[in-house]
């Protein structure tokens, strides 16, 4: 005689009677969706594994950090700060809808003088990066 198999129950809290995972928010998390590879003055396609791995130890470090605490971080290492399209060789990122999508433009280092540096926005605790700057390129040298 076959086995009666049990009725799985199913809660009513959702449509589909599957609960979300609710996470708590546990730091920066980044996001490469406005990520721009094909601007030549911010290309890291030639770049040396030692750049990649500096870059992926920066953003494992920062995901442990608050927006806030980055934000109020003054480590010469980090140097986190908005980006001031005017002082730049940029007018801004040329995202489409980027009037609305981007609210402050922010720049961090991947480390004291070597690597440059990380641009992209926050939108809440998720950083969107849009442009790698392994050559400081985006502020240009002051002569």
């Amino acid at each position: 005689m076959p086995k009666k198999i049990k009725k799985t129950k199913v809660s009513k809290d959702s449509t589909s009677g599957i609960k979300p995972t609710k996470l708590k928010s546990q730091g920066i998390s980044f996001s490469f969706k406005y990520y721009q590879d094909g601007n030549n003055k911010f290309s890291c396609n030639e770049k040396a594994a030692k750049y990649w791995l500096t870059l992926f130890d920066r953003l494992k470090a920062l995901s442990g950090l608050s927006a806030q605490e980055l934000f109020m971080n003054r480590s010469s290492a980090l140097r986190c700060h908005p980006i001031k399209w005017e002082d730049t060789s940029e007018n801004g990122f040329g995202l489409p809808n980027e009037e609305q999508l981007v609210d402050t433009p922010y720049q961090f280092s991947l480390s004291s003088n070597e690597h440059g540096r990380v641009h992209g926005f926050f939108i809440d605790e998720i950083f969107y990066i849009v442009w790698l700057d392994p050559d400081h390129l985006l502020y240009p040298a002051n002569d």
